[in-house]
């Protein structure tokens, strides 16, 4: 079997993985009933629940055969089939949440997948080299950085689905540059421990990882899945793929009626992402029903406050929506 067969095979597996990770944390980040919350504090609170460490795990199994398929692969061919995390989660996240994935649902989750993965794989990629300078990595903390900080801003600013997407950006961005990283750190694994150790690689993608994972958190406790998870989901491998291109050299080989559909793709990414989060922002926008809005706030003598539950606002949009298609 061919290295990229296997680097596809990987790829699949950890796609799996790390859906079931994210949706384990989504659940947990949605449990901390503080509303007012930071970022910081909510990630050392989830780094006392044991259901958090679960999904950890789990997402770690994905992210060692992501590691696993980047050895073998280019960084194109990799993240373009980790979107398919998108059609495992959403499934998953709608059965937690005891409500079914409506049609719509269905297809524009399959239409944000599928354009992504042409988007990357279209253009027939070619791998480059493993690592970067450290020239190359300052040019991209200097643009990136600038952009990461403003949706940060943007998202104290803002509350519901437009918060959960600029974190979820923000993560998605850190997960695409540690992509990115991975590929040199295995390709130091071969050297030794000694000479990994003195990877500078190395650190950056440790912080990379906790800051990911950081981000999130606060995208998956600011809103639903399906507002965070499409941004977070076309975020990292957009981001990897631009940066496999500028950084490691990795190349595309296209003609005239490959560009062509590369900018179809692009199209049907960008409505694909605005559809599920507009679906998102209407659930969240409903009025609370009589009997919610009448129920007691917290049992007797109890400190923690009612959680706001956007799945069950989704779940009667969902019904609603069903109810009008033929």
């Amino acid at each position: 079997m061919a290295k990229a067969d296997i680097a596809a095979l990987l790829a699949l597996g950890a796609a799996f993985f790390i859906a079931i990770g994210d949706v384990i944390h989504q659940r947990s980040a949605h449990e901390v009933a503080d509303e007012s919350v930071g970022h910081v504090q909510l990630f050392l609170r989830l780094l006392r629940d044991r259901q958090w460490w679960l999904g950890s795990v789990v997402a770690a199994v994905g992210f060692s055969l992501q590691a696993a398929a980047l050895g073998l692969g280019s960084v194109l061919l990799v993240q373009a089939l980790l979107v398919t995390s998108l059609l495992f989660a959403l499934p998953m996240s709608a059965k937690a949440a005891h409500r079914r994935v409506t049609r719509w649902e269905w297809i524009w989750a399959v239409a944000l997948a599928g354009s992504v993965a042409v988007i990357v794989t279209v253009g027939n990629p070619q791998a480059g080299q493993s690592r970067a300078s450290l020239e190359t990595w300052t040019a991209v903390v200097a643009v990136m950085g600038p952009v990461l900080v403003l949706c940060v801003l943007g998202a104290r600013m803002w509350a519901g689905s437009v918060s959960a997407v600029l974190l979820a950006f923000v993560s998605g961005a850190l997960w695409g540059v540690f992509a990115v990283l991975t590929k040199g750190v295995v390709d130091r694994l071969d050297d030794g421990l000694w000479p990994l150790l003195r990877t500078p690689e190395l650190y950056a993608w440790a912080l990379l990882a906790i800051a990911g994972t950081a981000f999130q958190q606060s995208s998956f406790r600011a809103g639903t899945m399906t507002a965070s998870l499409p941004t977070m989901t076309v975020a990292e491998p957009v981001v990897a793929s631009v940066l496999g291109i500028v950084v490691l050299g990795e190349t595309l080989n296209t003609d005239d009626a490959g560009w062509l559909v590369l900018g179809l793709a692009i199209v049907a990414m960008v409505v694909a992402t605005i559809a599920l989060a507009r679906g998102e922002a209407l659930a969240s926008d409903e009025p609370v029903d009589a009997k919610t809005a009448a129920a007691p706030s917290s049992a007797p003598g109890s400190s923690i406050q009612p959680i706001h539950n956007p799945h069950a606002e989704i779940a009667e949009e969902s019904a609603r929506e069903d109810r009008r298609l033929p």
